[in-house]
């Protein structure tokens, strides 16, 4: 091969590499603009990572709005239940609970997640 052969195939190869570069840091994943398959996957490993104590602004910004959601008063706290879809059951166009990880806040904190947090949310009251 020719000098100039390789000098074309290089310059191609960065140029393919700097505009790979710039889609994933000018448009990063946003679960709004996902199809409900990746964004499904996407709630999964980000829901599988999360850690207690993280606030009830943070997992919006990470996820996104919450599939369902349901809040309650105890007192003075106030328990909401964030639901996200993270396994698909039925073909039926409609997110359920049963297809959802459930996340509890307690006064906007995460408190549990997963059984748990549906069953403290149901148990509260």
């Amino acid at each position: 091969m020719s000098k100039k052969v390789v000098k074309r195939i290089a310059i191609g190869v960065g140029l393919y590499a700097a505009f790979s570069l710039a889609l994933t840091v000018f448009y990063p994943d946003a679960p709004t603009k996902m199809n409900w398959e990746d964004r499904q996957s996407f709630n999964k490993v980000h829901i599988d990572k999360l850690e207690k104590g993280i606030t009830h602004k943070q997992i919006i910004e990470m996820l996104g709005a919450p599939d369902i959601s349901e809040a309650k008063m105890i007192g003075e706290d106030t328990l909401q239940v964030m639901y996200y879809r993270t396994h698909h059951k039925k073909p039926d166009g409609i997110t359920s609970q049963d297809e959802c990880t459930p996340l509890l806040f307690k006064n906007e904190k995460l408190v549990a997640l997963g059984e748990k947090a549906e069953e403290q949310f149901s148990n509260d009251s």
